[in-house]
């Protein structure tokens, strides 16, 4: 059980114990969504037509895009719908694409949940497709209704950050008060996953500093080199126009704003992208393809970069910004924290934390992170984000190519 000490108008607190979804690989989850999951863009409409009545009873959609996925996409794939936060998986297929879509039934089925597939072209196309699955999805709902709940230890939350449309606040008020509630939760047995190696550049003698082990520094050093390479040969790093018009000048300094988000803990570990880590701790997320650079691979993307944190586990997503962003995501939470207050008063609609008080108000990094930690654990309790209210499930999974990690990645 979690005691969540909120401060309330009278300086009263109030306790809330948490429960989550046990599931059969003894993870818990704090939702319990239906995903619709297409395994090619010709079955997208399909599936969002099935989705669309059930809205307000957690029905979500997921997808692959291409019509042959490689070993990242259906790994990535089977790990949102055997996420934690995943409750039963409709698949729909248009039939003549190459996702395995008897393996992915296969192992949601192991897994425990629920599971159906429809094939379009075997249905009899679109609107009888739509039928059907609308009809098990009804069932559904209706049986996981039913799901019993579990006490929700602080320690079983797996927690990632990732920010998008920085600015020059997002380095000073909205990444540290997210550092700072990392080591929070660290010092709470949470797993805790920072991402984007790109954003980096400028900092890998201090990344390489925080590894638990001198054989983890080697591999920390191997995926920052790649990184700085990757974006050389690339031509673009993730240094946006945007940015320079929100006050940033260099991609050191967007880099030393985007490090900040991971706090000051010892690094426990690099994973890529649908491994989970072995342990609770904070944990690096490489996703930067491996191998030769080529072209396919795009540029850094916030939707792809918060799929792959919630395919590593990921029950919430703590999103920085200082220009602003809208999106959210299917199946786990997206918390918004916004760093500058003219943004916040503009969008505060989207928005869950004002960080930019700590520039308007006086207010302390270690308030705004206190605020922070205590809205992942209400939002753990079931509370919804600005996000999931304003209904935002954005998924994306593209074409990377990744070479398993190794056992120096994984501190014992």
């Amino acid at each position: 059980m979690i005691r969540i000490q909120e401060k309330v108008d009278d300086n009263i607190s109030k306790e809330m114990e948490l429960k989550g979804y046990q599931r059969k690989d003894g993870r818990k989850g704090i939702r319990n969504v239906i995903l619709v999951a297409y395994l090619v863009e010709c079955a997208h409409h399909v599936a969002s037509e099935i989705a669309r009545p059930f809205r307000d009873d957690h029905v979500q959609v997921i997808g692959f895009g291409g019509c042959y996925p490689n070993t990242y996409a259906a790994k990535v794939m089977k790990q949102l719908c055997t996420h934690p936060n995943v409750g039963g998986v409709l698949l729909v297929s248009l039939g003549c694409e190459s996702f395995n879509r008897r393996k992915l039934a296969e192992a949601i089925d192991e897994s425990g949940r629920p599971v159906k597939t429809l094939v379009i072209q075997n249905s009899g196309g679109t609107s009888k497709t739509i039928a059907s699955g609308q009809e098990w999805i009804q069932q559904t709902v209706m049986s996981l209704k039913k799901t019993k709940q579990v006490k929700l230890s602080v320690e079983d939350l797996i927690i990632g950050t990732i920010c998008g449309g920085s600015d020059a606040t997002s380095g000073i008020a909205a990444n540290p008060s997210v550092g700072l509630a990392f080591d929070k939760f660290v010092e709470n047995n949470s797993t805790v996953i920072f991402e984007e190696t790109g954003e980096m550049i400028g900092c890998f003698e201090d990344i390489i500093n925080r590894a638990e082990t001198p054989l983890l520094a080697e591999e920390l050093q191997k995926a920052l080199n790649k990184a700085a390479r990757y974006y050389t040969v690339m031509g673009y790093g993730s240094f946006a126009p945007g940015n320079a018009d929100g006050g940033l000048t260099t991609i050191e300094e967007k880099s030393l704003g985007a490090y900040a988000k991971s706090g000051s803990a010892m690094i426990s570990g690099l994973i890529k992208p649908g491994d989970l880590p072995n342990k609770p701790g904070l944990f690096l997320m490489d996703i930067v393809p491996d191998g030769e650079p080529r072209f396919g691979f795009p540029n850094i993307n916030d939707n792809v970069e918060i799929t792959e944190l919630i395919a590593s586990g990921c029950h919430i997503i703590l999103f920085t910004t200082g220009r602003g962003s809208v999106v959210g995501s299917a199946i786990s939470p997206v918390i918004k924290i916004c760093g500058n207050p003219d943004t916040y008063k503009r969008m505060s609609d989207d928005m869950d934390i004002n960080a930019g008080k700590v520039i308007s108000s006086n207010a302390t990094l270690e308030e705004v992170s206190q605020e922070i930690y205590s809205k992942v654990l209400q939002t753990a309790s079931g509370i919804p984000t600005a996000s999931e209210r304003l209904g935002h499930q954005e998924s994306v999974i593209t074409y990377k190519t990744f070479e398993p990690i190794g056992p120096n990645c994984l501190v014992g």
